[in-house]
């Protein structure tokens, strides 16, 4: 077992003998002189043999890059001139007396002290968690591991496993299946989250729970999406939303700065609503400054038939403008390209206006529609108190359309003009969801799980089943940067409320008495008042570690979509194991 790291050598005296173990990352033989590179997990040091020992010399020759060799030797200054100021032990170099060659190496089939195609990074993905770049991010992964036990440990939660093979239940996404052996024809699903068991948890009187969870979820191909990710999984009785935000807040500003050093003073906070007004998204990136504006009260039913005939047979009509202060980049070309890319958004038409003060008293305007007025134009600037060189888009359209469309335009904005200082953190809470949705089909489905309680917990049943649009939901999101980090909610304690919901979303009486009848008859003895959080620890490591790349911050990931290229998964079964589950593929 190691005992010396490479970084430890700073502890060590000059001249003391050390031990340490690695791989050879360069070999150099200059005639009477061996220079190697010996690379640790912790950094790199420069081992020297001498012609005098002909033995060892002789032996040191055989080395190759990636040789995985132990070395025994004495610790030296280097001479001023040779210190090498780009790795940490530049200063000092190891004389060597010993070497044992505990294994060879072929050459490696991607080069780790540079970034390569990722294909090839997965399919060798043992070597690539070689290189630098790689070995940073695992141990950042695992320092915020250790705070979030310490942290939790701190404050009273209990760390509580729940079981991997359970019932399936509707949770979001498709359930992962696992056939049972012992009986016949029956499955186990793999867990999109402990939900149920947290909850169940807090039923049991073990109040204050955490874990980090394995979770799986067999969904449409998303970016940046895992099929099995982790999540830091939190509940608490006897908590209302916004003591569990304040517990979430302390521990995210606590993280952030033991591993980056970072100061966070504060967490927005804003209403589902105001999020989808303002900037066309429930997870905004704040450090983009630029708004969604309203314009609608600036237009007259005549005006808006001549810009967009068809429109007015739609009652919901979102007309609205995003203001770019001072724009020196963006030509008509760009605006062009812009006007293109949200047609796929169904946007018919993106219009623009530009302005410029050629002296004091004449005002030179440029407005892309030919239906807007001088005075109508000006009424825009000045409402939206646009200045000399200001660019103001705005459009016309279906309310879907516009914010969809707009919230693409506005994150676009941000990275082309370059106005997102990517050196701060910007935390968000969106709060008061909906609590319904409608889905694809058309049907009622949570916008969150069935389990989140309305944020009135005293509205009545006939409520849920009259007025379901309305109601809000009492759960909060956390965006950091534009991230989604993490969701939760107070949780339904009633047992009639909780029947409402399933029947709401369609889920009928059998069904219920198959997935639920255990967690609805729990619900019947004394359930406290919870409330909980799970987030997520691959897009925090991400955050952590300035990486825009899920895969980046998993050991082993699956690609993009869901293959792992390293083991060739997933693969066919062997025929005898199914006929064993008494299962037939065709």
């Amino acid at each position: 077992m190691i005992t010396n790291y490479t970084n430890s050598i700073k502890y060590k005296k000059i001249g003391s003998i050390i031990k340490l173990f690695g791989w050879v990352n360069n070999f150099r033989n200059l005639g009477n002189i061996i220079f190697i590179n010996l690379r640790d997990r912790e950094g790199i040091i420069q081992v020297l043999f001498n012609k005098n020992n002909k033995i060892l010399f002789n032996k040191a020759n055989e080395l190759r890059k990636e040789f995985c060799i132990q070395i025994i030797g004495v610790i030296h200054h280097r001479n001023k001139k040779n210190i090498n100021y780009n790795i940490y032990n530049g200063n000092v170099e190891i004389y060597a007396i010993k070497l044992i060659i505990l294994n060879r190496s072929k050459s490696l089939p991607l080069n780790i002290n540079v970034k390569n195609n990722e294909k090839i990074r997965l399919k060798y993905r043992y070597l690539d968690l070689r290189s630098k770049y790689m070995i940073e991010r695992i141990k950042v992964r695992s320092k915020i591991n250790n705070f979030i036990h310490n942290f939790m440990n701190s404050n009273g939660f209990l760390n509580i496993d729940t079981p991997i093979l359970n019932k399936e239940t509707p949770e979001g996404a498709r359930d992962f299946i696992v056939p049972s052996r012992i009986n016949k024809g029956k499955f186990y699903a793999l867990p999109q989250s402990p939900q149920l068991f947290k909850q169940l948890l807090m039923i049991s009187g073990l109040d204050k729970y955490y874990q980090i969870a394995k979770c799986f979820r067999d969904e449409d191909l998303r970016f940046n999406r895992q099929p099995e990710f982790t999540q830091i999984d939190i509940e608490s009785s006897f908590s209302c939303s916004f003591q569990i935000r304040k517990f979430i807040e302390n521990m995210i500003k606590k993280l952030f700065w033991n591993i980056k050093k970072i100061k966070i003073k504060k967490f927005n906070v804003l209403s589902f609503y105001d999020a989808i007004k303002f900037y066309g998204s429930d997870k905004p990136d704040l450090r983009n400054p630029l708004k969604l504006i309203d314009i609608n009260h600036l237009f007259h039913l005549d005006e808006i038939k001549k810009i967009y005939p068809e429109i007015i047979k739609n009652k919901n009509i979102r007309i609205t403008a995003i203001l770019v202060s001072k724009n020196n980049i963006l030509n008509n070309n760009k605006i062009n390209f812009y006007s293109k890319i949200l047609l796929k958004y169904g946007l018919k038409k993106l219009f623009y206006i530009k302005f410029k003060n050629y002296n004091n008293d004449i005002i030179k305007i440029y407005n892309s529609c030919k239906y807007l007025s001088l005075d109508k134009t000006k009424k825009i600037i000045k409402f939206l108190n646009a200045k000399k060189n200001d660019l103001i888009f705005f459009c016309i359209d279906k309310k879907d359309i516009v914010t969809k469309s707009l919230c693409y335009l506005r994150n676009k904005l941000g990275k082309d003009l370059n106005i997102i200082d990517k050196n701060i953190i910007k935390p968000l809470w969106i709060i008061n969801f909906p609590m319904f949705k409608l889905n694809k089909k058309k049907k009622i489905s949570p916008m969150h799980h069935p389990f989140v309680n309305p944020i009135n917990n005293k509205i009545e049943i006939k409520d849920l089943k009259n007025n379901y649009k309305n109601i809000i939901s009492d759960s909060y999101d956390i965006v950091i940067n534009g991230y989604e980090i993490g969701g939760g909610s107070v949780r339904i304690n009633n047992f009639e409320i909780q029947k409402v919901i399933f029947n709401l979303i369609g889920i009928s009486k059998k069904e219920i008495d198959n997935k639920f009848g255990f967690f609805l008859e729990a619900l019947k003895f004394g359930t406290p008042p919870h409330s909980g959080i799970a987030l997520g620890l691959d897009r925090l490591v991400m955050l952590l570690t300035n990486t825009e790349n899920i895969r980046d911050v998993i050991p082993f990931p699956k690609t993009h979509n869901y293959n792992c290229l390293l083991s060739n998964t997933p693969n066919y079964i062997n025929k005898i194991l199914l006929k064993e589950l008494n299962i037939s593929i065709t």
